[in-house]
This record gives C-alpha cells, structure tokens and sequence, in this order.
C-alpha cells in the first residue's frame, strides 16, 4: 500500500513537509482504538532467530532506525509498532536550534537517494529528554545520538557533548557521538585523530564513573581514507569504546544518475540511500576485518532490500539501521528484513543438522 498509494503522494510534496505529514498521520494512526495493534500485525515480525545480544543490550531484532528521522524523540512509542528493533534519536545539541534555512531536504528518486543539510535541527537535549522519560513503550531500545550547537567552536565542544550525555544518560540504553555530519561547519574535523580522542575521553569520563556506564559508539563518515579508518580503530581501543556506526552522509556526488547540474542545483548537503550501499558496505568490512571482529559495527547506508541488509551483516555488522530505505521502500521493509534473517538462520540450521546427521 505504501509503495502504490503513500509514495506517490508524499513524492509530490516537500521532502520536509511530507516528513512531517507522515509523522502526524503516524500518530493520529495510533491514538485511534486498535490502531497499535493494527500497525504491528502489518509489520511487526517476531521469531527468537532474531535477537541479539550486542555491547551488552539485548536487541528484539538488529533493524534499527537511524539517527535523523525522529531527531526529538516524538515518536518512539509509534516506530515501536513498525518493528524496529531499536531507534536512534537525534542527533540533539544542548540547546534547541533551528538547523540551516529551508529547503533543506531534497529527493533523488532516480538514485534512491536522499540529499540533507538540516543542520542538527532539534528541541535541545533538556526538552528530548523529559520527552523521553515520558515514552510508555519502554521495552524499545533507545539510542542517543549527540551533537554539538553550531555556534560552539571547536575548542569547546566536548562540553557541549558533556551537557547532552548528561542531560539523556537516564533515558537512553546507549549514545551515538556524531562528528561526521557535513551539515555543521567545521564538525567533521573532530574527525582527527587529537580532538576526537580529547572529546571522547572526557564523554566517557563521565560514562564510566557511572554505576552502569552506557555503551558509547562513535558514527563515522564513508569519505574516510583507509588510513584514518586505521586511526579510528586506534581511538576506539584507547577510548573504550563499545562500538561504531558505519556510515553518516557521503559528501561524494560521483556515479549519480540524476543530472549532474540539477544535483549542483541543490547545494551543499550528505548524500544518502543506493549511492551510498556499496561504500559503506566497504567500510564496514574493512572496520571489521582490521578489528578481527572485536568492535560491534552499526552498518548504515544504502539499505534499501533484505539483500542490502544481508550484505552488511556478512561484511561485519552486528545491527543495521534504516533510514533512506525506509523513506523510499516503507515500513514493509522492516518485515521483509527480519523474514529474511529468519529464512537463512534456518537454512544455516538445517545445514549443520544435516552435517551431523
């Protein structure tokens, strides 16, 4: 129904409008009697093949939703029914900002892609917090993805993630430090090596002081070099972290099929969706291999079929997350995902039963 009926609506309006359009209607959906129950026997798909165990959470299911979607934590309780087996909110900043001028968000159908300079646009870390407190699903795992306010320097913005940790570190099950989004001036070059350590020791002093400390990722970008993926590595052991997400926005326009002066046409921004599968997949891979498999990888980017997230779990992954996929393929994703998971564990089973037999 989505994909025949919603799509083509919501594709002829603003990607922000219909964004928002979904999300109203996705309530009213779920405050009508019967209505949670309706949405979750369409795509709510259960099977104990599917759990996992990852940075000490155990997860339903590995299909998560990607930061970016529910930046203010407005939905959970609702994407809980679609069958996600957790949800990445944010990324927040510790104080509400508005984000970069609209359009902001723009569509690629001919690549299956999304472009995006929103710009951290968020309630602030104090509002999604108390927002969260508040959720009534709280068997859903909840990410935190956590950013800094555009007009805080460089210099200082360990204390900005400082302030979101603390303000979210009741109500969250782990945090996602983002320095890779290309839509904050100068963020990304948190990215090198000295700062990036600086950052992520002081987050997690204030983690592991805790009784229970939370698991702490670190979300990278895809334009990374072999070598800074080696220097990421390094990082993530010297800073105990529980693991990474693979992969934010690409700012690489190449190998697109949609004209390339329309695409020059909408500015700066992170590119997402199909463009970015085969890139990020890579990556994964490479982080696993170069780890020996000891850091769990969030695989992200360009998963837009069971295959694309099969593929990401065979080059590493623990868990994978949606976003532009799920705004180009719908809900039914999530389902086709998690049957299809099913499918080769049992497949896998019946193999090794026949191996014995």
């Amino acid at each position: 129904m989505y994909k025949s009926l919603l799509k083509p609506l919501l594709f002829n309006l603003d990607a922000e409008r219909a964004h928002h359009l979904v999300f109203d209607n996705l309530r009213r959906m779920s405050a009508l009697p019967g209505g949670k129950a309706l949405l979750s026997s369409l795509y709510n798909y259960q099977h104990p093949a599917l759990a996992r165990e990852v940075f000490g959470l155990k997860f339903p299911n590995p299909v998560g939703l990607a930061a970016g979607l529910d930046k203010n934590a407005v939905l959970t309780d609702e994407l809980a029914t679609l069958g996600f087996g957790f949800v990445e909110i944010g990324t927040v900043t510790p104080r509400p900002q508005t984000g970069n001028p609209t359009p902001r968000l723009f569509r690629l159908p001919q690549d299956g892609a999304l472009l995006n300079r929103m710009g951290f646009n968020n309630d602030g870390a104090e509002a999604v917090a108390r927002r969260l407190a508040q959720r009534k699903n709280r068997q859903l795992l909840i990410g935190g993805n956590i950013g800094k306010n555009k007009d805080t320097p460089n210099e200082q913005a360990a204390a900005d993630y400082v302030a979101c940790f603390e303000a979210l570190k009741e109500v969250v099950d782990y945090f996602v430090v983002n320095v890779s989004s290309p839509n904050t001036p100068n963020l990304r070059q948190l990215q090198e090596k000295k700062p990036l350590i600086e950052l992520l020791q002081q987050v997690q002093a204030r983690n592991l002081a805790r009784a229970t400390p939370r698991p702490l990722l670190l979300k990278i970008a895809p334009d990374l070099t072999d070598s800074q993926l080696d220097d990421i590595l390094e990082i993530a052991r010297e800073t105990k972290l529980s693991g990474l997400v693979a992969t934010n926005t690409t700012i690489a326009r190449s190998g697109l099929r949609t004209d390339a002066g329309q695409v020059s046409s909408l500015g700066a921004g992170g590119l997402s969706g199909r463009p970015l599968r085969a890139r990020a997949t890579e990556v994964v891979r490479y982080l696993h291999r170069h780890s020996d498999g000891s850091l769990p990888i969030v695989g992200a980017g360009g998963i837009h079929s069971a295959a694309d997230a099969l593929e990401k779990l065979a080059a590493g992954a623990s868990l994978v997350q949606l976003y532009t996929g799920f705004v180009y393929e719908g809900p039914g994703l999530i389902r086709q995902i998690n049957q299809a998971l099913v499918k080769e564990q049992l497949a896998v089973n019946s193999q090794q039963l026949t191996g014995n037999s």
